[in-house]
């Protein structure tokens, strides 16, 4: 459902601890004055939404007025569905690398002229992505709810034969309304024309057709005493942990790009962003891309934010866990250099639940020993091992 300005969530309220930006200023420019800045990215694509939303909640009725006719009313109708897409992609990055050694900290989600997101690594290839699919597929949802007055159902092709016992009917999910107002809201942060900003760009679209390939046909059945003689079948949206599934495989199968380091194609020259034209070109727009290689993230390392992975948790054993989890303790602490700390814990929870007409739900509190497991200080005889550039799937570079 949509979250209406009334509700001016804060980032503390959604657990998100950033401050908001400034109020912006109404002008006819809106696009320039709102999106034009030095510190753009997925963080800020939220705390910009949520600034404008709380803005206008307050504004006179004039000054809104003023706005509606002198700025598109975009900015202001879509602000809270992009303010809950860009949660979150944050939310999804957060669980997609709880157990990697980069985990998507808050620091990687703000950019800043030398820290966060003005790398160009493979990890922010996959915020990128995850930000601008957040954005679509949440403006994409509440389009097909009927929260916004302009748009509904893709009916495009409701009537036309699909295929042998079924027709296109029912309400298809508008991929299209959502990828086209969630570029003018996520692409427009990329005001640069140099690689980082292309590369950026590239990444944005891949999450958005990630969207888009991840989609499903959701039929109905038609007939008497339900024969199922034929079908009305639709298009609807995976849930986004689908989403998220998809892009952390296209992480792991991205593609760095090799700059030619010869000084006629240093810096950000004319012919440079031809050439990176061409090779982009050379590269499916559904693969996730990078400039730099990513640095040890075992290690601290405070200019960049990056806090290391001493005192961080995994887990060991356990049914239904994915080889990937198994090994998260061998991974985030033996593989740096780390012991492996085992620590009980008494964990208190509800339990023993009952009913009573009408209407409540009466628990007892239950306390329970647990065992978890964190990476310790410096495992005697090991040293740090920078597998950063490991085993990525499908590993390539294209060098131009």
């Amino acid at each position: 459902t949509l979250w209406l300005c009334c509700h001016c969530l804060s980032p503390w309220d959604t657990g998100l601890q950033t401050q908001l930006l400034p109020p912006l200023l109404v002008t006819s420019n809106i696009q320039a004055s709102v999106w034009n800045t030095a510190a753009m990215g997925p963080w800020i694509l939220l705390t910009t939404a949520m600034s404008m939303c709380c803005h206008f909640q307050g504004a006179s009725t004039w000054t809104v007025n003023n706005f509606l006719m002198t700025g598109p009313k975009a900015f202001l109708t879509y602000a809270s569905s992009v303010q809950v897409g860009a949660q979150s992609g944050i939310q999804e990055c957060k669980h997609q690398f709880a157990l990697d050694r980069w985990n998507c900290p808050e620091s990687s989600l703000q950019l800043s002229k030398h820290t966060g997101l003005r790398s160009a690594t493979r990890e922010t290839s996959f915020v990128h992505a995850i930000s601008a699919a957040g954005v679509m597929y949440t403006l994409t949802k509440n389009c097909s709810m009927g929260d916004f007055d302009n748009c509904g159902c893709d009916d495009s092709r409701i009537g036309r034969s699909g295929g042998r016992g079924w027709i296109w009917g029912g309400c298809s999910d508008n991929v299209e309304f959502g990828e086209k107002i969630s570029k003018q809201f996520v692409d427009a942060l990329e005001d640069g024309h140099d690689s980082r900003a292309a590369v950026n760009l590239h990444n944005n679209e891949a999450g958005r057709l990630a969207i888009k390939a991840t989609m499903r046909k959701a039929c109905k059945c038609h007939g008497v005493s339900g024969s199922c003689s034929i079908q009305t079948c639709w298009m609807q949206l995976a849930d986004f942990r689908e989403v998220g599934n998809y892009l952390k495989m296209k992480h792991e199968q991205a593609k760095k790009l090799e700059m030619d380091k010869k000084p006629a194609r240093a810096g950000n020259s004319a012919d440079n962003r031809g050439v990176l034209a061409l090779t982009l070109r050379s590269i499916a727009r559904t693969e996730l891309i990078f400039l730099e290689d990513s640095p040890n993230y075992c290690l601290k390392n405070k200019s960049m934010g990056y806090r290391g992975t001493e005192g961080r948790e995994c887990v060991k054993g356990g049914k239904n866990m994915s080889p990937w989890e198994r090994k998260s303790c061998r991974r985030l602490c033996y593989e740096c250099g780390l012991r492996v700390v085992e620590k009980r814990i008494e964990v208190v929870s509800s339990c023993n639940c009952k009913f009573h007409w009408c209407c409540t739900v009466k628990c007892e509190k239950c306390t329970q020993v647990v065992t978890k497991y964190y990476c310790g200080g410096k495992h005697n005889g090991r040293k740090p091992q920078n597998k950063t550039k490991r085993k990525h799937r499908g590993r390539s570079q294209v060098t131009f």
